[in-house]
């Protein structure tokens, strides 16, 4: 009876010890979103750690997951906060939860394959560049702030994703601010007030969402990329598990638990929750897939928001530091678009594949609007609808666009017709 007591609770802190390990692979994306978007750190932590339980209870309790903030989401975020208020943005982000909700209701009635008809590589891979690209000048403006510290924390996390192993090339972003950091404090440039006039103890600030359509279609079409990459994470982590998550649970369940816990964090004030790769990663390499250890992630997230020091801290981190993360950041971001369209096989010879994708990186990176009355859809949305519409229009048998050496022909037969 003592052995088994001695036990459990052997096991209990191996799982706590794991469980707080993963919850520091995931700390640098689910804290950076929430400083990069303007928001306390706290809520990120505290909405992330029930979102993972909700998912957990969808799901079973069968899945290994710790979801989090999303990248995918800053710059959609970022501009419309600044067109709507972040409060309007929150109806927004409840938004995209209802549209994993339907997602995962056509799922369960049709199968995945109707995600991928609306939503296939050619249309998916653009929209994540764009999401990558369209921040570009915010991220050069943080940095400048202090060239060389933003040095240092892009040094820094590129060396952890080239050269690092194990685990530090897991966290690369969480090396970078620390490196960062110390250089910023290094050179005396580190404000400490915020630490200073944090309480202990206190709850996240939370923020009550308004309605606001405008906020709702602009940031509707940003939850196709994430949803896509769900899948991918599914199938990776049942090989990892050696079961069939997508079976069973069920691809319908994981959708819907990352819809619900999006949901939530929109009525809480915090940023989008879904599967993302850092944690999706870590469990490839540690090959720890209990889904316990996760939910115990989860429970320490929650437990760290209500450390007020800690958000005072991360507060601290200079403008500077994230500048130099972000520069790599949204660079890795639309390299994952491109990795799509590579990894998807896309036909760049087919005139439709390159009419969708030109017209995708064009919309969304210039930055086009619509307007009609009242209603407005501009950016990565319109971007997103567009590539759909164009999707589902255009032959998908195009002829393909002249060869190299089918050109020179042409050109040499021009030649001749001329000089005779």
């Amino acid at each position: 009876m003592q052995n088994n007591f001695t036990n459990t609770n052997s096991n209990l802190l191996k799982d706590t010890l794991l469980g707080t390990q993963f919850l520091f692979v995931a700390f640098g994306a689910t804290v950076l979103v929430p400083l990069l978007i303007g928001i306390d750190p706290a809520v990120a932590l505290f909405t992330a750690g029930v979102g993972t339980l909700i998912f957990h209870l969808i799901t079973k309790g069968k899945v290994p997951v710790f979801i989090g903030s999303s990248f995918a989401f800053i710059a959609p975020i970022v501009e419309s906060t600044k067109l709507y208020g972040y409060a309007g943005t929150l109806s927004g982000l409840i938004a995209v939860g209802l549209v994993y909700g339907i997602a995962s209701a056509l799922v369960k009635g049709y199968g995945q394959k109707i995600i991928e008809r609306f939503f296939p590589a050619v249309v998916v891979g653009p929209v994540i560049m764009v999401i990558g690209l369209s921040l570009a000048p915010v991220a050069i403006d943080m940095a400048k702030s202090n060239w060389i510290v933003a040095i240092a924390s892009l040094a820094t996390a590129i060396f952890a994703v080239v050269y690092g192993k194990g685990i530090l090339k897991l966290i690369p972003i969480f090396v970078g601010i620390i490196v960062g950091y110390f250089t910023a404090f290094g050179l005396g440039i580190v404000d400490f007030t915020p630490l200073k006039e944090a309480a202990w103890f206190s709850f996240p600030a939370l923020t009550a969402p308004e309605f606001n359509y405008h906020a709702i279609l602009y940031m509707i079409p940003v939850a196709f990329a994430p949803l896509i990459e769900h899948i991918g994470d599914m199938y990776a982590i049942s090989a990892v598990a050696k079961k069939d998550f997508v079976k069973e649970p069920g691809l319908h369940r994981t959708m819907l638990g990352d819809g619900v816990a999006t949901a939530v964090a929109g009525f809480l004030g915090g940023p989008p929750n879904t599967t993302y790769s850092e944690v999706t990663g870590a469990i490839s390499l540690t090959k720890i897939t209990n889904p316990r250890i996760l939910r115990i992630s989860a429970i320490v997230a929650v437990l760290f928001s209500l450390i007020g020091k800690v958000s005072g801290l991360l507060k601290t981190i200079p403008t500077s530091v994230l500048g130099g993360i972000m520069i790599l950041l949204f660079g890795m971001i639309t390299s994952v678009g491109i990795k799509t369209l590579v990894e998807s096989h896309t036909d760049f010879n087919k005139t439709r594949n390159q009419v969708i994708i030109s017209v995708i990186l064009t919309i969304g990176i210039g930055g086009a609007a619509i307007s009609f009355g009242n209603f407005s859809l501009s950016g990565i949305g319109l971007a997103s609808l567009v590539g759909i519409v164009l999707n589902l229009i255009l032959p998908k048998h195009s002829e393909p666009l002249p060869e190299k050496e089918e050109l020179e022909k042409i050109d040499a037969l021009e030649e001749e017709g001329i000089e005779q």
